[in-house]
């Protein structure tokens, strides 16, 4: 249910808790981090996929796992008026991959690689980072095993935060197996849990058994202490998964790309097998995951596809902004401001403004008649790069004055032509 604040009469509806605003002067922080990816993605040939917000609840019960905290305790789930029940998407790897199978892109191309971006959806507690809509850039390959792929993925990340003026982060790297060597680790960190439940947070007394890796990942200091000695999933690999590993780090320092091992790194994705990594900073506090992702090889054959492996990684963007700051990103600034006296000096400067628009040159003018002081003011507030004033005596003269803005200039520019003129200058 909506917020609201009464005074008398007027009733003011405000957002949803955990769910924001990008305003003006925030958004270009955005639009420069979008842009890049589209940018530096397009260069390893990823195409951009756009799936829907709403999904079948029951895909993501069968991708992320009907035991994880996403799936028990974090999705917007609903009935329509059809009696279907649908859910929010709370992640992007999952629709991509629905998508994936029903239009058939395995027989378009062997390799499939994909992008995408756009809001997701979490109950949870929104703080420094974390909020109940955010917002994610995905990446996704389908139909690659070997190693190489998942350095390149990693590389493609790597030089993404490079791109984007990222550089307090670091590549941490895992494997967590496969169907064949998992349970055997499983089984190993149940019994070990087994002896220390009284130290366990009660989350974790309760999954202990059902979803034994997420406890590995929990940040209560009870938990922490507890597993500081749990047995390690590289110890617990099969020879495939260890070879695999193995290349992944080779083709990574080829790569010459940053990187250390974290054995204890677990994601809370049940269908993650293999390679897993994160992106971490030690500037967000406890939210200190920028990006993170990994293998899913047997996803798209148990959401009804065909048996292709996949990797690929998510990006927060709320969190890449809080680093990045707004600051570091120049809001749109006009080309020119039009400051116009007179009526009939404001219509044949509403008609020049409107004719550079359509030539690419950003203008701007004042609507209300205001004194040419005021009208200089909104020009600077605005950071105009040039403004043109003209008035009555302008136009009986024949010229206009253009005062550039960032050096403190100014000329005269005849009316005749002056379309050109100023398309030339700007």
């Amino acid at each position: 249910m909506s917020q609201t604040k009464t005074k008398g009469k007027a009733v003011s509806i405000t957002a949803i808790k955990g769910m924001n605003d990008i305003l003006p002067g925030t958004v270009e922080t955005w639009q420069f981090l979008e842009q890049k990816a589209r940018e530096v993605f397009g260069t390893y040939g990823f195409a951009e996929i756009r799936t829907p917000a709403v999904e079948k609840t029951e895909l993501f019960c069968r991708s992320i796992g009907e035991t994880t905290d996403i799936v028990e305790k974090e999705m917007y789930t609903f009935n329509d008026k059809s009696g279907n029940s649908l859910t929010l998407r709370p992640e992007g790897t999952a629709p991509v991959t629905r998508s994936f199978i029903q239009n058939r892109l395995h027989t378009l191309d062997p390799v499939s690689k994909l992008y995408y971006m756009g809001p997701m959806f979490r109950y949870e507690r929104p703080q420094k980072g974390r909020y109940r809509q955010f917002h994610q850039i995905g990446a996704e390959v389908i139909g690659v095993e070997d190693a190489k792929i998942d350095a390149q993925v990693l590389a493609m990340l790597h030089h993404y935060a490079c791109e984007i003026g990222i550089d307090a982060v670091e590549l941490q790297v895992n494997s967590l197996g496969c169907p064949e060597c998992r349970p055997g680790y499983r089984k190993a960190l149940i019994g070990y849990l087994e002896k220390r439940l009284d130290a366990l947070c009660a989350e974790c007394q309760r999954r202990y058994t059902t979803n034994p890796l997420r406890v590995l990942d929990c940040k209560a200091t009870g938990c922490k202490e507890a597993t500081v000695d749990a047995p390690s999933v590289l110890d617990h690999l099969c020879s495939g998964c260890e070879i695999h590993f193995g290349q992944v780090k080779k083709h990574l320092q080829a790569l010459a790309i940053p990187f250390s091992v974290n054995d204890r790194m677990v994601r809370g994705l049940d269908y993650y097998v293999r390679t897993t990594f994160e992106l971490v900073t030690d500037q967000l506090g406890s939210q200190n995951a920028v990006a993170a992702g990994g293998r899913y090889d047997g996803l798209v054959e148990s959401l009804g596809g065909p048996a292709l492996p996949g990797i690929g990684f998510a990006i927060g963007l709320e969190r890449l902004v809080l680093m990045k700051g707004k600051d570091q990103v120049v809001a749109t600034r006009p080309d020119l401001f039009l400051a116009a006296l007179g009526e009939d000096a404001a219509e044949q400067a509403f008609v020049l403004m409107s004719k550079l628009q359509r030539s690419g040159v950003r203008a701007e003018m004042d609507y209300q008649g205001k004194s040419l002081k005021a009208q200089m003011r909104r020009a600077n507030k605005l950071n105009a790069r040039f403004t043109l004033i003209l008035g009555e005596e302008e136009l009986r003269n024949g010229s206009a004055e253009l005062k550039d803005m960032d050096q403190s200039s100014q000329c005269q520019v005849a009316l005749d032509g002056l379309e050109q003129e100023l398309l030339s200058r700007l």
